[in-house]
């Protein structure tokens, strides 16, 4: 299992009953979906990341 890191985020409390509900509703957990954001905003800017990223920027 690849190592983990924390982030924590301030968002309204309806926001996040709406966002927590949605995420219910399609059986993901918000973590997943906040995961699959992150990866697709740094991937539309072309920023690399994980371990090929890693070897690249030591160069």
């Amino acid at each position: 299992m690849e190592e983990k890191a924390r982030l924590t985020i301030l968002i309204d409390p309806a926001k996040k009953k709406a966002f927590d509900e949605l995420c219910s509703s399609q059986d993901v957990t918000s973590s997943q979906v906040v995961r699959q954001l992150i990866r697709q905003y740094l991937e539309k800017h072309g920023v690399p990341y994980g371990p090929a990223a890693k070897r690249t920027r030591n160069k």
